[in-house]
């Protein structure tokens, strides 16, 4: 999804990158500790929606949520300051920033939280979240196969395929 962002920006418009070099090693770090990240949250709302076909509708909406108050569409700023602070407790906050810290230029961060780009605190936070992901993921994982026989998951296959 991101090259399908990158590319037309780069045909379209010029000064993609206000940083450089450096913004473009800062998107390749935060991409990485974000998806780290953020997959073990997919797994767990995986793991807590009963069949495969309702996790488009159930698996969503924690998503939409995070998405609605992570600063992403608008500022942060916007919300109650409790929002505020339940919003940076998730990593899609983080992702944005880091994402925002990359293209946008470093005047732009007076309207961030505190004023600044905050590379230490996305490092900390992306980091634990990918901690505690590889720490947990493995055992929602065997959880999850403990609980299908074969049959089941011969079933699950086939009606997924349909």
């Amino acid at each position: 999804m991101l090259l399908v962002i990158l590319i037309p920006r780069f045909l379209l418009f010029e000064g993609l990158m206000h940083g450089g070099a450096v913004g473009w090693l800062t998107v390749a770090w935060v991409l990485v500790l974000g998806l780290l990240a953020t997959m073990p949250i997919g797994i767990l709302i995986g793991s807590l929606v009963p069949i495969a076909q309702k996790v488009g509708t159930w698996g969503m909406l924690p998503v939409m949520v995070l998405a609605g108050i992570s600063g992403i569409f608008f500022p942060i700023q916007q919300l109650w300051g409790w929002v505020q602070i339940l919003a940076q407790a998730f990593p899609m906050y983080w992702l944005g920033l880091g994402m925002r810290s990359a293209f946008l230029p470093d005047a732009a961060a007076v309207i961030e939280i505190g004023g600044s780009w905050r590379p230490l605190q996305t490092v900390a936070v992306l980091s634990a979240w990918a901690t505690a992901g590889a720490v947990i993921a493995p055992r929602l994982l065997r959880r999850m196969a403990r609980h299908q026989s074969g049959s089941a998951m011969q079933s699950a296959r086939e009606q997924a395929g349909q």
